[in-house]
Order: C-alpha cells, then sequence, then structure tokens
C-alpha cells in the first residue's frame, strides 16, 4: 500500500488545470497547422493563421488561449494499492480546481445552483470530477476543461437496435451541421456509442481527451471516424463558420457494451482548443 497527500493531488490538479488552460497538446497544433497547408478557401487558410497565432501567443505571454476557461472536467485513474492521507479525494481535487483558477488567473465561470439563482462561486469549483479504480499504487489524473460555447452544441440520442451505420453517421454530421459556427471550429467531435443514457455522454467526453493522432483500434470504428470527418468537412462550414474544408480537425469514437434493447449515441463537441492535460503521481 501506498500512501499519497491529498497535498499532492491539489498541486497536481492546480498545475493541471493551468496547464491544460495555456497549452494545447502539440498533436492538435500539428493538426491545426496541417489543415492550414492544406486548406484552399483563402479566408480559412487565414482564419487558420490567426488561430495559430493566438495559440502561439498564449503559449509565449502565458495566458490562457480562450477566455472562456472552461468548466473544470477531471478524470481519475486510482491505484486500488492507493491510500490517500490527509483530506477526501473530491476535496483535494477541488481545491487545486479552486487555487489553478484563482493564482491562475482564468475565468471562473461556474454558478452554484443551475437555475434558481445562478450565483457564481468565484473559484469555478465544483469540478465534475470522474474517478475509475485500476491496478497498481499510483494515481493519473487527467483535466480537461471544457468551454459551454461547445458543450452546448452537444447531444445525445437513444437509438434502438434496428439503427444501421449510415444512421449513426448521419446523425453525427448533422450535429456538427446544426451546430454551425457555434462551437467556434474547427471542430473536435467525441463520440460515445454504447453503455446507456449517462454512459455514453461520458465515452463521448473521454473521447475528446485521446490523441486527434490515434484512430480507433476497431478497424470498423477507425473507417466510421474517417467517413465522418471527411462528411462533416464536406459541409463548407470552415473556420469560425467562414467556409472551406476545415470544419473538425478530428473525430473519436469510444464504445461499450450495451443492453439488447438500446444503442445510445452521444456526440460531445469540442471547440478547436479541445483542452486536456495530465499527470501520473
Amino acid at each position: 500500500m501506498r500512501e499519497i497527500d491529498a497535498n499532492l493531488i491539489t498541486q497536481t490538479v492546480k498545475e493541471l488545470v493551468i496547464k491544460a488552460n495555456k497549452i494545447l497538446p502539440d498533436d492538435l497544433v500539428d493538426c491545426i497547422q496541417c489543415s492550414r497547408e492544406c486548406e484552399n478557401n483563402e479566408t480559412a487558410k487565414s482564419v487558420l493563421s490567426d488561430l495559430q497565432a493566438n495559440i502561439d501567443a498564449a503559449k509565449e505571454l502565458d495566458i490562457p488561449i480562450c477566455q472562456d476557461t472552461g468548466m473544470a472536467v477531471i478524470f481519475a485513474e486510482i491505484g486500488q494499492d492507493v491510500h490517500i492521507k490527509g483530506a477526501l479525494f473530491e476535496d483535494a481535487v477541488n481545491a487545486g480546481v479552486s487555487q489553478g483558477y484563482t493564482d491562475g488567473l482564468l475565468r471562473k465561470s461556474v454558478v452554484a445552483d443551475p437555475f434558481k439563482s445562478r450565483v457564481n462561486t468565484n473559484d469555478n469549483t465544483p469540478a465534475i470530477i470522474h474517478t475509475r479504480i485500476v491496478s497498481g499504487d499510483k494515481i493519473k489524473i487527467t483535466a480537461a476543461p471544457k468551454g459551454f460555447g461547445s458543450e452546448n452544441m452537444s447531444r445525445l440520442k437513444m437509438f434502438t437496435p434496428s439503427a444501421t451505420r449510415d444512421d449513426i453517421i448521419d446523425y453525427i454530421v448533422d450535429v456538427v451541421k446544426t451546430a454551425g459556427s457555434n462551437p467556434c471550429p474547427p471542430v473536435v467531435i467525441g463520440v460515445g456509442i454504447g453503455g446507456d443514457f449517462e454512459y455514453s455522454a461520458l465515452l463521448a467526453k473521454k473521447a475528446l481527451c485521446r490523441s486527434v493522432s490515434v484512430r480507433n483500434q476497431d478497424d470498423f470504428y477507425k473507417d466510421m471516424e474517417i467517413e465522418i470527418l471527411d462528411k462533416i468537412n464536406s459541409l463548407d462550414i470552415g473556420p469560425q463558420g467562414f467556409g472551406g474544408k476545415t470544419t473538425a480537425l478530428c473525430v473519436n469514437i469510444e464504445t461499450y457494451p450495451t443492453h439488447i434493447a438500446g444503442l445510445p449515441v452521444a456526440v460531445n463537441v469540442g471547440c478547436h482548443v479541445t483542452r486536456h492535460a495530465s499527470k501520473m503521481i
């Protein structure tokens, strides 16, 4: 049994929420650059150049890539041979989010009551926390701040098992078409297929944390990812909605077993700054 002090968890979360909001993963930056080089539409090429300049400036000036620094989503894989001492795990995570958003001068966007009063909590807590018990004596923490310009465009549909491959592809493409310029394209699309109502949405969120350079290991879903991306990029929405063939940078599909009577499909839309940062402690 390995003991981990809750203060280490707090410090790690603090570092990760700041890093994720200021520095994009290298593979996503490369994807934006590649899209600019391949784009034929001059307006789209210019917009992609501006997005690149913004990413570079954020890194150089040590400021957030986007003014919407999101709601903090934390994924944690906790080794079953770990004992956390000093505080409860979720309290330690929320302390890290609070410190990160305060000391990192990140915009605080969380309201305590979702409907009645909507008063800001003033430290961006509570976070959305997803934990999973795994083997080993370490904890892997991933921070994935999620802005709501893109989150608001996300959708979930409970298909029946009679749905075809084309039905699902058309649904995902239509979600992006309906979203238009609202989620600040080019977008990253996370798709969750299977599980139940809430788990398909979790799969879609997790899909946004997968590298944009890694395709699904199952050829069936890999081919779906490629086909959906091609169809989305044929919509001519383009970067920031000004037209062009770069509406999406990537489509990631994650799946899970489901009930004989169901086929849930969730689409989580991420903007061009689909952010995440991970660390093992």
